[in-house]
């Protein structure tokens, strides 16, 4: 009988999470499939956080506002360049983003929790945030609204990006207007929120805390092989499971970063992931990359830094890295294991793109500047680390014991239809 080392996370607990409310998740759900909060009414939440697809869309960079279909066969309608720009990182996994002890969200960091602004959140809106929103969830869930290639659309199409062209918060009352209109979502307001009367009382703040708590209480997963070891079933995991489990939190130095029961260190790190598209490239920026973490805290120390993802269900969310640059897990442990030796030698197919021949001398625009590369080289915050063939196929073959059971599917599901009577992804 195997005994469990003592580096291993405690089990995770109810205590983790806040408790949720029922009619404001089951609300959420029904937001976050509908694509009336887009700018175009043709996108939603769901479809680059699909159910079946875990939770994210499958693939490196994603077609927002515009595309059509799901995960791997989503494409531009017309196939002839109507879509202007690729999502501009990966689409993150939700899985237990509800938990307490998440307190920064999206790869850079930009929404967090922080009284900076008087609002109780430091975000892109700063002090224009509304107040009032009961979570991190639910203040990260109104910004992929007034995301100009995500769901805004373009200034010239809809009069929601048309507005932001103002400030930030002038989209989210003309989105709350449409709600307003639809005497379904009228009803479902006024029974999760006691406060509404009128369908003059719904605020983009109630539609914020209704996706937060689905997304809260929607994607919880601990049921999996490894919680199971960790809850005193010490033949949960297989012999070459416990062999990577050890190599973890030991020789492989995983667990220095991918530590505690979410197994994430909730930091952000420069490793060097090669550079796809042009990344959020700032806006004085005179030349296209992605800075990560410094855009956000404008400390040269953060260059390249992105923020640490839970590893849970990991075998379900590929590709991998901030920008999906790796469509295996063998790829991105290599890459963990020798960062610039791995850069040098990536090959363009390891990316899972959706067909854009019109886009393509933008996807490797920041590989092929060589400037811009050696400036990238030079901030990496880990060191190799050598290990066998033999022990990194054990490091997967624990990453696959990381996988929920039941949970991973969801708790109630993407719905079939939504009160807009607009298509569901």
């Amino acid at each position: 009988m195997a005994e469990e080392p003592s580096v291993l996370p405690s089990p995770v607990a109810a205590s983790d999470f806040d408790d949720f409310d029922e009619a404001k998740a089951a609300l959420g759900r029904l937001l976050f499939y509908d694509p009336i909060l887009s700018g175009n009414r043709n996108i939603s939440c769901g479809t680059c956080h699909h159910h079946t697809l875990s939770g994210a869309d499958e693939l490196s960079l994603g077609f927002g506002e515009g595309g059509a279909g799901i995960g791997t066969e989503r494409h531009a309608p017309d196939g002839s360049g109507s879509i202007k720009r690729r999502m501009p990182r990966n689409s993150p996994a939700l899985f237990n983003l509800g938990a307490l002890e998440f307190r920064t969200l999206f790869h850079d960091g930009r929404v967090s929790i922080d009284d900076l602004y008087g609002n109780e959140f430091n975000t892109p809106a700063e002090e224009y945030l509304p107040q009032g929103l009961d979570s991190l969830l639910a203040a990260q869930a109104l910004f992929p609204l007034v995301g100009e290639i995500e769901m805004a659309g373009a200034p010239e199409e809809n009069e929601v990006s048309a507005s932001l062209t103002e400030r930030i918060d002038y989209g989210w009352p003309l989105i709350v207007e449409r709600i307003r209109g639809i005497p379904e979502y009228r009803r479902l307001f006024a029974e999760a929120f006691g406060g509404i009367k009128t369908a003059g009382d719904i605020r983009i703040e109630h539609v914020g805390n209704a996706i937060g708590e689905f997304v809260s209480s929607e994607w919880r997963s601990h049921d999996s092989p490894f919680d199971r070891y960790l809850e005193g079933d010490w033949n949960a995991l297989s012999p070459r499971q416990l062999a990577g489990m050890e190599l973890f939190y030991g020789k492989a130095r995983c667990s220095a970063c991918h530590g505690g029961k979410f197994l994430t260190d909730h930091s952000f790190h420069a490793l060097a992931i090669p550079p796809i598209g042009p990344g959020r490239t700032r806006r004085f920026d005179l030349h296209a990359r992605d800075l990560g973490r410094m855009a956000e805290s404008d400390r040269l120390e953060d260059a390249y830094r992105f923020r640490t993802p839970s590893l849970r269900n990991v075998a379900l969310t590929a590709p991998y890295g901030h920008n999906g640059a790796y469509r295996d897990l063998e790829g991105i442990i290599r890459h963990h294991l020798a960062p610039l030796e791995s850069l040098e030698s990536w090959a363009r197919e390891q990316a899972v793109l959706p067909d854009a021949d019109w886009l393509e001398a933008v996807d490797y625009i920041v590989l092929d500047d060589r400037l811009e590369m050696e400036r990238y080289r030079r901030h990496l915050d880990i060191e190799p680390v050598s290990l066998s063939d033999d022990e990194i196929a054990a490091l997967v073959e624990f990453m696959q014991a990381l996988t929920g059971m039941e949970s991973t599917e969801g708790r109630l599901g993407r719905p079939d239809e939504v009160p807009s009577g607009l298509s569901v992804d």
